[in-house]
Formats: C-alpha cells, structure tokens, sequence
C-alpha cells in the first residue's frame, strides 16, 4: 500500500508557523524602530542604500524597491559587489540598511569600519539583537522568530518573511508621514494602471483635426451618416459656423429615427439632433471621462474649450488606452 504525503498539513504548518513569527513582531516596532523612521525622514540630501547577502539579498532588493517606490529615495548595493568597487554607490549622506538574519554576515560586516569612517549612518536589520551588526550599527530593528518554517530548521523562511514585513512597514510609514498620495505613486508608476488612471488626461487620447466627426444643423441626415461612417466614432457632432456644440447625432438616434420613418435624404440633421449634449473639457482625467460616460450610459463623449469642439472620443479609445 502507497502512503500519501499529507501536503496541506505541511502548508498548513508552515502558514502557523510564519504566522505566529509574525504575531510577536509588533514588539518590534518600538523605540528604535521610530529612530530609523526618523534618521530616513529627515535625510533629505541622501538615500537609502539596501545590502543583504543571499536570502536578505533578496528580500533587501524588495525593500528597496518598495522604498523606492512609495517616496523614498533607495537602492539595492551586492555586499560581495560593494567590496569590490561598488561601495562607490553610496556617498556621504546616505544611510545604510543592512539586513542579516544572523547578524554576522561577514561580507557586510566587513564593510562597517569604512562606512563607519565616511560618516555613514548604519541601520541594521537582524534576529540577534547582540550579534556584531545589531552593536555596530547606530540604529538596530529586531527581526526575531521564534521558529523558521522549514522542518529541518535550516531555510530561510520565517525570518525572510519578518524581515520583508519589517521592511514593509517602515516604508508605509514613512509613506504616511511623507503625505505621500496616489498621485504621487503614479509619477513613479507612468506605466502601470494606476499612472494611466491617475495621470493621463482626455487630451492625450482624444480624436482631433479632421478626425473629429462634425456637421453643420443644416446638413442633411443622410450627409450626417457618412460622415459618422467615415470617422468611425459611432456619432457626430453638431457645430455652427464657429465650431460651437449645438448637439449630436448618434448611431442611437439613427435607430430611433428610422422608426418613425424620417426622411433621411430631405431632412436637416439640425431637425432631429439631441440638443445640448453633455460635453467635457480636454484637460479632465481620462477615468473621469470613463465615470461620466458610464453614468450618462453614452459611449462617445464631446470635448470642447469655451464651448467650441475641439476633439472626440469614445469608449474604444479608453479601452485602447487602458483606462478600463
């Protein structure tokens, strides 16, 4: 008979014992850990330089760029690299976060006594609070477990997972204390979701030119039609001489028109337009744009400055730019 490894069980156990390493950190959020806030906070010549060898090389490299990311200025330097040149990347001014569970990495604790001499501030990240980088440093955050999660006591488990949420949480507070907003994380985001909800505007993407659809009130629907053929948008608008908005024409309006049975060949666009149509300004975010074209139930939306068109989109165009 074949015996079945319980595989859930060892999750399972796992995620308890992580959890409870995770439990007993808030006692770590003390004293020290407001020096390091503060030393970081009120650095603002210098960054933020992230070491850590192997497993806390990873986890640094994450730190780092969550730091990065949410208005502090960081990096991530190699130990091993920086003994060898790239201990050129940190300046006068910096601070140095350095992460070991053991506390006796002997790549970064070789690195002390020069950064001790250039003047620069060491944080230390350890689950030893009396190992040689927790007394070096200036300013020591304890990472202690009670257990790793690996059965065997060997990998790296639960104290890399308390050293990224001691990580996390210094950069969500220095986030808050910063006033650091959504805006502010789309300038470093310009390619993600979040930048082209936040950051893009009607203007980028709107149609304009002679590929806005427009015709005068008294042209004729069936003149009306190609053009909204020929432009694509699903609409036209409705413009005097000026340019101003008088309404719109839509491929709704189409269908309700021909079943009154109007003719499309003698009658002026003008006589069965929607009059003053909702329009909206160049300048307004594109997912604002999204939010009053969904509350309105209209999939093409007029832009215009002091009331003169002056472009056109639709939903198509949101969906292209990624704004849905």
């Amino acid at each position: 008979m074949t015996l079945v490894f319980d595989y859930q069980k060892a999750a399972q156990a796992v995620l308890d014992t992580e959890i409870a390493g995770l439990t007993q950190l808030s006692q770590y959020f003390n004293a020290d850990f407001n020096r390091a806030c503060d030393a970081i906070l009120n650095n603002t010549q210098g960054k933020v330089a992230v070491m850590g060898m192997g497993k806390s090389g990873h986890i640094g490299n994450k730190i780092a760029a969550t730091l990065a990311s949410t208005g502090t200025s960081a990096f991530f330097v190699h130990p091993g690299e920086a003994a060898h040149g790239d201990l050129g990347m940190i300046a006068e001014g910096d601070i140095v976060l350095a992460i070991s569970n053991s506390g006796e990495s002997s790549e970064i604790v070789s690195l002390f006594p020069v950064l001790k001499r250039r003047n620069i501030q060491i944080i230390s990240m350890t689950g030893k609070p009396n190992s040689t980088m927790a007394k070096l440093a200036d300013i020591h955050l304890c990472i202690a477990v009670p257990q790793e999660a690996c059965p065997i006591e060997l990998a790296p488990t639960s104290s890399t997972t308390a050293t990224l949420v001691m990580g996390d949480a210094l950069a969500m507070a220095l986030m808050e204390a910063r006033g650091f907003t959504a805006e502010d994380f789309a300038l470093s985001h310009p390619g993600g979701a979040l930048g082209r909800k936040l950051l893009l505007k009607l203007e980028n993407i709107m149609h304009t030119g002679a590929e806005v659809p427009k015709v005068t009130a008294d042209a004729l629907i069936k003149d009306a039609l190609i053009e909204i053929s020929e432009k694509g948008l699903g609409m036209t608008a409705v413009v005097n001489e000026q340019d101003e908005v008088l309404g719109i024409f839509t491929d709704g309006d189409l269908r309700r028109l021909l079943d009154k049975r109007i003719d499309i060949h003698g009658t002026p666009i003008g006589d069965v337009m929607s009059k003053n149509p909702r329009h909206a300004s160049p300048s307004l975010l594109a997912v604002e744009g999204l939010n009053m074209m969904q509350e309105r139930s209209i999939t093409a939306l007029l832009l215009c400055e002091d009331n003169k068109l002056v472009g056109a989109l639709n939903m198509h165009d949101l969906l292209k730019a990624g704004v849905m």
